[in-house]
């Protein structure tokens, strides 16, 4: 008797989750650990007021300017993300560094995130898997302790934007790890879940904001009752 392609994936996918077991568990940023608050400050608030400055404008203008300017790169180009090529670019002054500690009181950690950490931790192998830019990431993740053993950033470590399935097969190569052994939850639903599930990591997405019909997470507890689901197979 033949098995219906649903239940067979099923049952594979129960297998593996029985036979390796989960060693690593990794984490997005933006959306994920933190709210895009800082983000939004330093380069909606912070890079107008010193273009504002810098070319005798109104702060509403200045933004209106910088704004198109970064519309006219796009996010798919990595100088969207380099703060260092913004600063040459408008001619600031004083330095892109000064500019992100100014705006570290605008980090948020959410309050389901302490508590996840501080319990898988003792268990599991943290890291982080981001597209955002070192120089945020340093800066943010510095709030949150030193939870996280690997830091991986696709456009400073990698020189690519986005997180494809490629990146996440050279992170399991650097690690020297099978990507069943890694569970990754992050709030894009290619980045983050599609593209990681295709390599065969155990992939979350969580949507925070509760903003698609898709089944998704909704908090990071929701996570860790997933992370022991996956524990009661390995048993």
């Amino acid at each position: 008797m033949s098995i219906p392609l649903s239940q067979g994936r099923k049952a594979f996918k129960y297998m593996v989750r029985v036979t390796l077991m989960l060693e690593i568990i990794s984490f997005d940023v933006d959306g994920t650990l933190v709210d895009t608050a800082y983000a939004d400050a330093v380069w909606l608030e912070g890079i107008p007021l010193l273009y504002a400055q810098e070319h005798h404008l109104d702060v509403d203008m200045a933004r209106e300017q910088v704004v198109k300017a970064y519309e006219s790169i796009g996010d798919m180009d990595l100088r969207w993300y380099d703060l260092s090529y913004w600063f040459d670019r408008f001619k600031l002054q004083g330095s892109y560094e000064e500019l992100l500690d100014t705006y570290r009181y605008a980090i948020h950690v959410y309050e389901d995130v302490m508590p996840v950490l501080e319990e898988l931790h003792d268990l599991y192998t943290l890291i982080v898997i981001s597209n955002a830019h070192r120089d945020f990431l340093n800066r943010t993740l510095e709030s949150m302790g030193g939870y996280f053993e690997h830091i991986f950033s696709a456009t400073s470590d990698y020189g690519r934007v986005g997180k494809s399935e490629n990146f996440y097969k050279g992170i399991c190569r650097t690690l020297d790890i099978s990507p069943q052994k890694m569970a990754h939850v992050g709030d894009h639903i290619e980045f983050d879940y599609h593209a990681p599930s295709r390599v065969g990591i155990q992939a979350f997405f969580l949507d925070r904001k509760k903003a698609t019909d898709r089944q998704a997470l909704h908090t990071l507890g929701e996570f860790r009752e997933e992370i022991r689901n996956l524990e009661k197979c390995q048993e």
